[in-house]
């Protein structure tokens, strides 16, 4: 077997570098620390990435999105001839579909997908193509070591650059610098604001009130490493020299704090100690950190009740809430994904990537029963349809729309004389007879025989 190459790059990786120009990097600034302040650094109060990212409301936030993406599986479909697509198999596109590349399943990979896009706002990937040009795995890059170059003609080339020849790539990335065109690139980035070839993530608009509220843990955990206990007030009577106030604040900070709060201090001098009390509701910390937990959601467009916050919305019921969470936090990762790999493998105008959204609208077995009834009594699925979404074998008759013998067109009953109406004139003029009870009944019947033959004999001389 031919060894496996990846097209174009190792040949470009030679290209003079001096024609072109990496894009300008805000990432730069952010990535490795985040200062809330000026000066956090030098205080230890950075917030890093590593402990945003941990931080429960934003960690729920990513792994939801990133969960729910995974499941998706790939489809490979084609139109038919119908206009209808169709579920297929494609020698040249279905393998790298059912298996990107050695050390991935393909809900790995989607999940690695997301979350690059996520958290660094831009995902790279990587083509490996054979000898004849056919895409045959695919590897997430990390975005860190990938800066986009963009050469005078307006070209556009991605430098990657790994110190290691141990990182899971293909032949050829030895720890090196490499410079490939973005044909062997798939680029997916999010908000664009600073440069066409650099998105910008929902982790950086939501490391503010993540790292307030990180802040806010820390102090809670030392207030209650220190018992719970505020500090307080020690005072005596005048005349206390500073040294002695001194001396004091330092005994009871050293002996009666942390694990020794609670102890029993002894002190003359007529002194007297006041703890500084506060109650939690003037603190309001939960309503604090609830409003921080909710903006930290905005970004992602996942409403809050989705990862434990607050309570469901009113009035609406399962399939809804999962429609408005797919509309807001889902759906545009997902059309960009398929959109990229319909481009990145080069597939046909009649063929195309799909995520299957079946496993993230799944209903409970009477819901779905109650709804594939529905579907099969409404003429839109045949029987074998419905009884595919329960694992079920097909029967004789199941791929065929049934509908009920006395049903008709609207077309075919609209044109049918027999349901004309018969105008007054077309009748025979009954002859006038003194009416009474009997009478009446008399006449009704008979003019009710006199409309049935008549309708029978149009409907013979129809079908003559």
């Amino acid at each position: 077997m031919a060894e496996l190459t990846i097209m174009g790059a190792l040949r470009n990786a030679s290209s003079p570098r001096k024609a072109l120009q990496p894009v300008n990097n805000w990432r730069q600034g952010w990535r490795v620390i985040h200062e809330p302040t000026t000066g956090a650094w030098q205080r230890n109060e950075e917030l890093t990435r590593d402990n945003i990212t941990t931080y429960p409301a934003l960690y729920a936030c990513l792994n939801r999105i990133t969960q729910d993406i995974g499941k998706l599986p790939f489809i490979l479909r084609k139109l038919g001839a119908n206009q209808i697509w169709v579920t297929a198999e494609n020698p040249a596109w279905s393998p790298v579909l059912r298996k990107p590349n050695g050390y991935q399943t393909q809900q790995q990979f989607r999940e690695t997908w997301i979350l690059s896009k996520l958290i660094d706002g831009n995902t790279f990937v990587l083509k490996q193509r054979d000898n004849r040009g056919v895409v045959t795995a695919l590897y997430v890059l990390d975005p860190v070591r990938v800066t986009p170059l963009v050469s005078e003609a307006g070209r556009v080339f991605y430098e990657i650059t790994y110190n290691s020849a141990n990182n899971l790539l293909p032949v050829g990335f030895d720890g090196s610098k490499i410079i490939i065109p973005a044909s062997e690139i798939i680029h997916d980035r999010i908000n664009p604001f600073h440069h066409h070839l650099l998105g910008v993530p929902p982790l950086s608009a939501a490391a503010l009130a993540a790292g307030k509220n990180i802040h806010i843990l820390r102090n809670s955990s030392s207030f209650f490493q220190n018992n719970a206990s505020p500090g307080g007030l020690v005072s005596g009577p005048a005349g206390m020299s500073e040294d002695d106030a001194d001396k004091l604040q330092a005994m009871f900070n050293s002996n009666f704090s942390g694990e020794n709060s609670g102890k029993i201090a002894v002190v003359g001098a007529d002194l007297k100690f006041t703890p500084f009390a506060f109650k939690a509701a003037d603190s309001q910390v939960v309503e604090q950190m609830r409003y921080s937990d909710e903006q930290v959601c905005q970004p992602f467009g996942i409403p809050p009740f989705k990862i434990g916050i607050g309570s469901m919305p009113a009035g609406l019921g399962v399939d809804a809430i999962n429609l408005l969470y797919h509309e807001d936090a889902l759906s545009g990762h997902i059309e960009s994904m398929e959109n990229l790999l319909d481009e990145a493998l080069n597939l046909p105008a009649d063929w195309g990537v799909w995520l299957d959204t079946d496993p993230l609208f799944r209903m409970d077995e009477g819901k779905r029963a109650d709804v594939e009834t529905k579907l099969v009594n409404g003429k839109i699925k045949t029987p074998d349809e419905a009884r595919f979404k329960f694992n079920l074998a097909s029967t004789s008759g199941g791929d065929t729309i049934w509908g009920q013998h006395q049903d008709y067109p609207l077309g075919m009953l609209r044109d049918r004389n027999d349901l004309n109406p018969i105008a007054p004139t077309d009748l025979e003029p009954l002859d006038p007879i003194e009416e009474d009870d009997d009478t009446k009944k008399s006449i009704n019947n008979a003019a009710v025989m006199h409309f049935v033959r008549a309708a029978v004999t149009e409907r013979a001389r129809n079908a003559a």
